[in-house]
């Protein structure tokens, strides 16, 4: 097991440094001059002399090779860089605005694997009528765009019903209340396909579980078909669907992005955008490198867990 779990983090490591080299590249070759950006930013036409200055003092001068090598042993000793726009470290930003996009994707989890579960178990065990009622409602949550639904959600609860907050966020600090109401609009938005999957997922595992020889010896001998079901296909039929909530709570970094800037929530998505607009090159790759460690952190215990509780996973 040791061997299988120092594998998967050597391939996490390895595919963290093919993200971090992309990502580098991928920013260098945006059109623009951050210097002359920053520079113009400040109200006033810049000169050609203050504008290589600057690139000069951030080193934007130096050849690509120099600066990604610059780069790299940055991130060895734990530093994403500075600003470009302030000289703010870049974690410093990450540090601010992760725990809120963190809050959503927990929230967002909880509530997309209870209610898929829940909704996939049944429709594998309830008649007919409620296992087409399920597959069309995941069928159409699929197919919805997550800012799709942000919009709908506010121009109907939010503004015609004004159930709830359009928008904004409110800390946690300032009150429970209105911070789960702030709360409920963008993890709907964002529960309504992670659902939909989940819930497929968990119908196709109970039923390929429920036809297995030991359920029906089970039944044969004398335990009830409820208990059976609960205790012994539901649970054998989670394994799939611990993947498939890996994989959906990486995908739930990049999806955020749009919800929360429909919905003016201030996570990484704003940081990220911002950094964009202002060729604020240590910014957008600092955001996007943390988000794919997260990704690839998130896959490796997911890998682990598959191979505890599946010792076959473990010769992949």
């Amino acid at each position: 097991m040791l061997f299988y779990v120092a594998k998967r983090l050597a391939t996490g490591a390895a595919l963290l440094l093919v993200v971090v080299t992309l990502i580098f590249i991928a920013v260098h070759l945006v059109p623009g001059d951050p210097a002359r950006t920053i520079l113009t930013g400040t109200g006033s036409t810049p000169t050609e002399e203050a504008v290589a200055q600057l690139r000069t003092e951030l080193g934007l001068n130096l050849p690509l090779g120099e600066q990604y090598t610059r780069y790299l042993s940055d991130l060895a000793h734990g530093s994403l860089g500075h600003s470009l726009q302030d000289g703010r470290p870049v974690t410093a930003y990450i540090g601010e605005r992760m725990p809120r996009t963190i809050q959503l994707i927990v929230a967002t989890t909880l509530v997309s694997v209870l209610a898929g579960v829940t909704l996939g178990a049944l429709a594998a065990r309830r008649g007919r009528f409620f296992d087409r009622f399920v597959l069309f409602g995941s069928s159409l949550g699929i197919a919805i765009p997550a800012y799709v639904a942000a919009i709908l959600l506010i121009f109907g609860v939010g503004v015609q019903l004004q159930w709830l907050p359009s928008g904004g966020y409110t800390d946690i600090s300032e009150g429970f209340g209105l911070y789960v109401q702030g709360l409920i609009l963008p993890v709907v938005a964002l529960s309504i396909g992670f659902t939909a999957i989940v819930s497929r997922m968990t119908r196709a595992s109970v039923l390929a579980t429920a036809r297995q020889d030991w359920v029906r010896t089970a039944e044969a001998v004398g335990l009830r078909r409820r208990t059976v079901f609960i205790r012994h296909v539901v649970r054998n039929a989670l394994t799939p669907v611990l993947t498939v909530t890996g994989l959906q709570m990486g995908a739930l970094l990049g999806g955020t992005v749009i919800v929360e800037r429909v919905f003016s929530w201030p996570g990484l998505s704003g940081l990220l955008i911002d950094g964009v607009t202002n060729r604020d090159y240590p910014l957008v790759q600092g955001v996007v490198i943390v988000a794919a460690a997260i990704f690839i952190a998130l896959n490796i215990v997911v890998d682990v867990s598959y191979g505890l509780l599946d010792p076959r996973g473990r010769r992949s």
